[in-house]
C-alpha cells in the first residue's frame, strides 16, 4: 500500500429538502416585543403584492437550519478539500493571507463615491497593480475595469474597432485558431466581426503559413490563446505577429493560461498588442459560481488612448482618475472593477515577488509534464511533446472496451477525486484535460496517477463498473439527456 493512501469512502449523511423537515410552530428566531404600533399590511402594502401564505412552507428551529446547511456544505468539493485537476479554469489553491488582507477595514469600508483625496491609498494600490501587470506581460498600460476574462476580451476588441475607426478603416474579419478558448469566437462575433477559423497543425499549434494564407486587409486582428487549450506553447507567435502587423492588423492574446508563463515569457516581447489576464485564475483569487472575477486588459502604448475611462494617473505624490480621454471607448463597468478581487491579486504578487511568480510557473509546468509522462502509456496522448501547465489525453485506449471519457470521470469520483475537464478542447475527440497547478505535491500527484492507472485496468477487466459509476456518493449517475431536455426546476409538495 502506498504511503498516505486516501480512503475512497466515508460517512454519508442523507439530507432531505428543507421543505421536508421541521414541524408546526417551530421557529429559528425570537424577537423582542414591538415598541411601535402594529400596522395592517393591506393598508401599507399594495394588495397585488400581498399573498396569504406559501403552502408547505417549512417551520424549523435554528439548529435544524444550521445542520441542514452544514451538511450540504460537507457534500461540496473544492480545492481546499483535495486535488482539483480541472483544466481550463485553473482551480488552484488560494493563499489564505490574501483573504485576511481583503478584510481590513480600510478596504471593506471604502465607498466608490468617496472623493479621491480620501482614497489615495486605494488609488495607489490599483496604480501599482497596473504597473506590476505591465511588467509581467511586457505591456505599457492596463485597465482594471473588466469583470472577467471574456469582459476583458470584449473591451479589447472594442478598442481595436475604435483604433481602426480612427484610421478610417472598416475591417470585417478576426482570425481565431481552433485551439483558442471558446470565448474568443464569441467575443469576435459580439464585436460584429466575422470569425475565420485557423486549423492547428500536427504539432497542435498554428503555423505562420496558415496565417499568411488568410491574412489580408479585411482582418482586424488575430485572437490567440497562448499557451493554447491543448496546453502547448504557440512557438511561432513572434513570426505570426509580424505577418499580421504587416497587413495592419492587431494581435490579441488570451492570457487565461498565463500561470505557465509568469516570469518566463513576456507576451509583449513576442509582438502581442493586448492581453487580458484572469486575476481570479493566475493570481490566486478564488472564483466559482459565476464570480466575482477580474479580467484586466493590458495594452501597448499605441492602443492606450482607447482604454476605458477613467484611467488612474499619478501626479506628484498623489493619484487621480482621469476622465479626459477623447478617444476612449468609454466606461465598461460601474466604478472601477471588482476591487476585492483586484486587492487579493495585489497581495499575492507582493507576497510572491518576482522570483516566486516565476517559480509558480515553473512548478505548474513541471507538474503537468510529470503527470503527462506517467500516464501517457495508459491513456492516449494525441500530442506527445512537452506541454505547459496542462496536458490533454483521450479515451482511445479505453474506447475498445466500450468505456468513455465520461465513464472515467465518473469513476474518479468514487476514488475521492474531482474529475478533470472532459470533452474539451473540441479539437480532440474524447478529451481528458488535466491541469495539476503548481501547488500540488509529488505525493498528491502520485495518488491521482495511481488511481487513473487503476481505472484504466478496471476499464479492461470490469467495464460495467465504470459505466455504473459513481457508486459511493450521495447522487448516482443521472440521465444527462433527460436532465437537459426535461429539467425539474420546481419543487412540488408531497401529497
Amino acid at each position: 500500500m502506498m504511503k498516505g493512501k486516501m480512503k475512497d469512502n466515508g460517512l454519508l449523511q442523507d439530507e432531505p429538502l428543507l421543505f421536508e423537515q421541521g414541524g408546526k410552530g417551530r421557529k429559528g428566531y425570537s424577537l423582542p416585543a414591538w415598541d411601535v404600533e402594529k400596522e395592517d399590511p393591506p393598508k401599507t402594502i399594495p394588495s397585488h403584492l400581498l399573498r396569504e401564505g406559501l403552502e408547505g412552507f417549512p417551520q424549523l428551529s435554528e439548529v435544524e437550519v444550521v445542520r441542514h446547511f452544514t451538511r450540504l456544505s460537507q457534500w461540496n468539493y473544492g480545492v481546499d478539500s483535495g486535488f482539483y485537476p480541472l483544466g481550463s479554469c485553473t482551480m488552484k489553491y488560494n493563499p489564505k493571507v490574501n483573504e485576511e488582507v481583503v478584510k481590513l477595514k480600510g478596504f471593506t469600508q471604502a465607498h466608490p463615491y468617496q472623493p479621491e483625496d480620501l482614497v489615495q491609498g486605494i488609488l495607489q494600490l490599483m496604480y501599482e497593480l497596473e504597473r506590476f501587470l505591465c511588467e509581467i506581460t511586457g505591456m505599457d498600460r492596463v485597465t482594471l475595469q473588466p469583470a472577467a476574462g471574456a469582459h476583458g476580451e470584449l473591451t479589447g476588441m472594442m478598442m481595436i474597432r475604435a483604433a481602426l475607426h480612427l484610421r478610417g478603416e472598416k475591417r470585417k474579419k478576426v482570425l481565431v485558431p481552433d485551439t483558442a478558448h471558446g470565448t474568443n469566437c464569441s467575443t469576435s462575433t459580439i464585436a460584429s466581426y466575422q470569425m475565420v477559423e485557423i486549423k492547428s497543425n500536427d504539432q497542435g499549434i498554428i503555423s505562420p503559413d496558415q496565417v499568411a494564407k488568410v491574412m489580408d486587409h479585411e482582418v482586424a486582428a488575430i485572437m490567440v490563446t497562448n499557451p493554447n487549450t491543448l496546453g502547448l506553447f504557440e512557438e511561432h507567435l513572434g513570426e505570426i505577429a509580424e505577418i499580421v502587423h504587416r497587413k495592419g492588423g492587431f494581435v490579441y492574446c488570451d492570457g487565461a493560461n498565463l500561470n505557465a508563463l509568469m516570469g518566463i515569457v513576456r507576451l509583449g516581447d513576442l509582438g502581442v498588442d493586448m492581453v487580458h489576464l484572469n486575476l481570479h485564475k493566475t493570481f490566486a483569487t478564488p472564483h466559482g459560481g459565476g464570480g466575482p472575477g477580474a479580467g484586466p486588459l493590458a495594452v501597448k502604448k499605441e492602443l492606450a488612448p482607447f482604454l476605458p475611462i477613467p484611467v488612474i494617473e499619478k501626479e506628484g505624490n498623489g493619484y487621480r482618475f482621469n476622465f479626459d480621454r477623447p478617444n476612449s471607448i468609454g466606461r465598461i463597468k460601474a466604478f472601477y472593477g471588482n476591487f476585492g478581487v483586484i486587492l487579493k491579486a495585489y497581495a499575492y504578487i507582493l507576497s510572491m515577488g518576482a522570483e516566486g511568480l516565476k517559480r509558480a510557473s515553473e512548478m505548474a509546468v513541471l507538474n503537468a509534464n510529470y503527470l503527462m509522462k506517467r500516464l501517457k502509456n495508459t491513456y492516449y496522448l494525441p500530442y506527445d511533446r512537452p506541454c505547459m501547465h496542462e496536458c490533454v489525453f483521450t479515451d482511445r485506449y479505453q474506447e475498445k472496451h466500450h468505456v468513455s471519457t465520461l465513464d472515467i470521470a465518473k469513476r474518479l469520483i468514487d476514488y475521492g477525486f474531482h474529475p478533470p475537464t472532459i470533452y474539451f478542447p473540441l479539437v480532440v475527440k474524447g478529451a481528458l484535460m488535466m491541469e495539476p497547478t503548481e501547488t500540488e505535491s509529488k505525493e498528491g500527484l502520485d495518488r491521482f496517477i495511481e488511481t487513473m492507472i487503476t481505472i484504466a485496468r478496471e476499464a479492461k477487466e470490469n467495464p460495467d463498473l465504470l459505466r455504473q459509476a459513481p457508486s459511493k456518493v450521495k447522487v448516482r449517475r443521472l440521465d444527462e439527456v433527460l436532465a437537459a431536455r426535461k429539467p425539474k426546476l420546481r419543487w412540488t409538495p408531497k401529497t
